[in-house]
């Protein structure tokens, strides 16, 4: 997809999405997936699916015994979750290593399993839920790689995500959630994906829907991660506020949220 022009005018360099997941994201559109094909790809590139089993084996997934091939980790994890976190690694290859960064993608980690996981329970499409919650903050990146001299002293300023759009938008003309959802863009995310990068600050720090937001249900999905990762005690009310406005079952959506609470926790106790 082409990337806004605004963006262009600014002089802010998209990364190109790698050819690799070019491929991934055909083999992930089709109804049968191929888990051989797959396999195969990820393994076609050895930096990758290194990358990709370090990640498995961490922590976050808690799997029992070590996961050796690739091909062991679809059979454990699923598709959906090797094939995030193959988009996980290679976003991170697209940005220069930077103390600064590693928060972000940590979180993006953390919230886009959440995001597919509790997606997938409630009936919204996981695939995008997951993306989006990889890509929610990748914006951030592009700003560091844009102006790595300046940029991290406006990450420290910032209090919030809301502060930090302002700082941007005045030093550069637009903002990280502009440039996340243009990078998502360009790297073939579904639209809803991309709806929800571009207004997640506003609705986290509103509560409600914007009216320009029409896919609505992966937005909801990206708030309930963010409650969950940092004020869980307001999850409820939160889940009720942000259900209303997405006709979504609250009760089924505070269930999905609390149990994947509890399996990332059980995960990081292993």
């Amino acid at each position: 997809m082409p990337v806004d022009a605004e963006l262009r005018s600014l002089d802010i360099e998209i990364p190109a999405q790698p050819e690799v997941l070019v491929k991934l994201s055909v083999l992930m559109a089709e109804e049968e997936i191929d888990l051989l094909a797959v396999s195969a790809l990820v393994e076609g590139d050895m930096a990758l699916a290194a990358a990709v089993l370090k990640a498995v084996n961490s922590s976050l997934y808690g799997l029992r015994g070590r996961v050796q091939t690739v091909h062991q980790a679809l059979t454990y994890l699923g598709m959906r979750e090797v094939s995030a976190i193959a988009f996980e690694m290679s976003l991170r290859a697209a940005f220069p290593p930077a103390a600064e960064l590693e928060p972000v993608w940590e979180r993006a980690a953390k919230r886009g399993l959440m995001m597919g996981r509790i997606g997938q329970t409630i009936g919204v499409d996981p695939w995008a839920c997951h993306s989006a919650g990889l890509f929610e903050e990748c914006g951030k990146a592009v700003l560091y790689r844009h102006a790595p001299q300046h940029y991290p002293a406006m990450l420290r300023a910032a209090a919030s995500d809301s502060e930090l759009c302002a700082l941007e938008t005045s030093a550069f003309g637009v903002s990280h959630d502009a440039l996340g959802a243009a990078l998502c863009e360009s790297w073939g995310l579904a639209p809803a994906a991309v709806a929800s990068v571009r207004h997640h600050v506003t609705l986290q720090a509103s509560g409600q829907m914007p009216e320009a937001l029409q896919r609505r249900g992966v937005a909801a999905v990206s708030d309930i991660a963010h409650t969950l990762m940092n004020d869980p005690d307001t999850l409820e009310n939160r889940v009720a506020l942000l259900a209303d406005q997405v006709q979504l079952d609250p009760a089924a959506c505070l269930r999905a949220a609390r149990r994947v609470q509890e399996q990332l926790e059980q995960a990081a106790g292993r």
